[in-house]
C-alpha cells in the first residue's frame, strides 16, 4: 500500500463532511471515492461535486465501493453501529468525536478493530493544530518549569434549538460531550490521563433538554490542575483557547496568534498563527494515512480515545451528584466516598447520517 494514494469512503454528508472536502483538495495521500449518507439527495449532491458514486447507508457503501478507509461524520449515537460493521469489513476508520458516547461501546469498537488488524482512530481537530503541537513541544521542552495550571475555553453564543446535538438521543449530553470531547483530548494531550473531575453546570438559558454551560475543574494523574469553560450561550470573547502556567512561564494558543513568556522576561514570543482549520483536518487525514502504511504512529490512540469517553462519562456522574469523581478504576467519587447516578447510553435508532 505503500506509495499509494488511498480511497476514502465518507459516511454522512453534513457540515462536517464538508470540510473533509476541503482537506482532501490539499493532500495528495488520499481521496473521496464514495458518499453515503440515509438523505440519497444530500449524498448526491456531494458525490456530483467530487465526481464519485453515492450510497443510501453505510453498509451499502462497504459492500460496493472500493474502499481502503472511511470517515465517519454522524452523530455519536450512529458511531459505534456505523465504525462495528465497517471494521468487519475489513475497512480502516477515522470517526468523528467522541468516539462513542459510553466507555463500553467505545472499548467494543477499539477491541473489534484490533481483532480485525485495521486501524480505528478518533478525529479530535485540535491535536492537529500547528500551533498546538508547537505549544506542546515547548512545554515539552521544560522552558516554561513545572506545569501548574491549565485553562481551555470553547465558549460562543449558538442558537442550539433545533440543532441534533441538543438532543441527548442523539448526542449522548449537550455541550459537555460535544465541545466538552474536543476539551479533554486537547487536555490529555498535554497534561497526560486525567485523574478526577468536577464538573459543574450553569444556568440553562436556550431551554435545551441539556447543559448548555458547563465548567470542569480537572486534575491530571500528575497533580496538575486544569478548568475547561464550555458554552453555547455566552462568548468570552478570548484571544486565547488554552492558556498554561509554568512556574517558570506562560503560554497561550489563540484563535489569531500564538506566544509564550519566561518569567526571566518582559518579552511575549510569538510562536504560531493561530488556528487554521483546514490545516488541521489535512493533518488529521495525513497522519490517519500514514498510520495505515505503518509510516508512522496514530497522534490519537485507541487508549486516548477511551480515556476521553472515560473523561466525559465521569464528567456527567460528577453534574449530576455535585462531587469529584474519579476518572479510572472504580469511579468512586472522592470528596463524598460514593457516585452519583450514572449517565445513560442513548437509545439506539435509526437517525440521518449527517454531522
Amino acid at each position: 500500500m505503500n506509495g499509494k494514494q488511498l480511497n476514502f469512503g465518507l459516511i454522512g454528508a453534513g457540515g462536517i463532511a464538508q470540510s473533509y472536502v476541503q482537506a482532501f483538495s490539499q493532500t495528495d495521500l488520499g481521496r473521496i471515492a464514495a458518499v453515503a449518507d440515509t438523505r440519497p439527495e444530500a449524498a448526491k449532491a456531494l458525490a456530483e461535486g467530487l465526481g464519485c458514486a453515492s450510497f443510501r447507508s453505510h453498509e451499502a457503501l462497504a459492500d460496493k465501493a472500493k474502499v481502503d478507509a472511511v470517515i465517519v461524520c454522524t452523530p455519536p449515537s450512529t458511531h459505534a453501529e456505523i465504525c462495528l460493521g465497517l471494521i468487519e469489513h475489513g475497512i480502516h476508520v477515522l470517526c468523528e468525536k467522541p468516539l462513542c458516547p459510553d466507555s463500553t461501546s467505545a472499548k467494543r469498537m477499539v477491541q473489534s478493530a484490533e481483532r480485525a488488524g485495521v486501524v480505528l482512530t478518533m478525529a479530535s481537530k485540535f491535536r492537529y493544530v500547528e500551533d498546538v503541537i508547537r505549544a506542546k513541544s515547548i512545554v515539552t521542552s521544560g522552558i516554561l518549569g513545572e506545569i501548574i495550571l491549565f485553562e481551555n475555553a470553547f465558549t460562543a453564543r449558538v442558537d442550539m434549538t433545533n440543532r441534533w446535538n441538543s438532543n441527548p438521543a442523539v448526542s449522548g449530553g449537550g455541550v459537555l460531550i460535544d465541545n466538552g470531547t474536543h476539551s479533554v483530548d486537547i487536555m490529555r494531550y498535554f497534561l497526560g490521563p486525567v485523574a478526577e473531575v468536577h464538573a459543574v453546570e450553569g444556568k440553562r438559558v436556550q431551554g435545551l433538554a441539556v447543559e448548555d454551560t458547563v465548567r470542569i475543574f480537572i486534575r491530571s494523574v500528575e497533580g496538575v490542575m486544569g478548568s475547561i469553560d464550555l458554552s453555547w450561550s455566552l462568548n468570552k470573547e478570548l484571544d486565547s483557547y488554552i492558556d498554561i502556567y509554568g512556574s517558570r512561564g506562560t503560554i497561550r494558543v489563540g484563535w489569531k496568534e500564538s506566544k509564550y513568556r519566561q518569567s526571566s522576561s518582559p518579552d511575549w514570543i510569538v510562536f504560531g498563527k493561530g488556528y487554521d482549520k483546514v490545516q488541521a483536518f489535512k493533518r488529521q487525514i495525513e497522519n490517519f494515512c500514514h498510520a495505515i502504511r505503518k509510516e508512522e504512529p496514530l497522534l490519537i490512540t485507541a487508549e486516548d480515545a477511551i480515556g476521553s469517553v472515560e473523561t466525559i462519562e465521569a464528567a456527567y456522574r460528577s453534574l449530576a451528584g455535585n462531587h469529584w469523581v474519579q476518572v479510572s478504576g472504580p469511579n468512586e467519587a472522592l470528596s463524598h466516598g460514593r457516585n452519583g447516578p450514572a449517565r445513560k447510553a442513548p437509545p439506539a435508532r435509526k437517525l440521518a447520517l449527517k454531522k
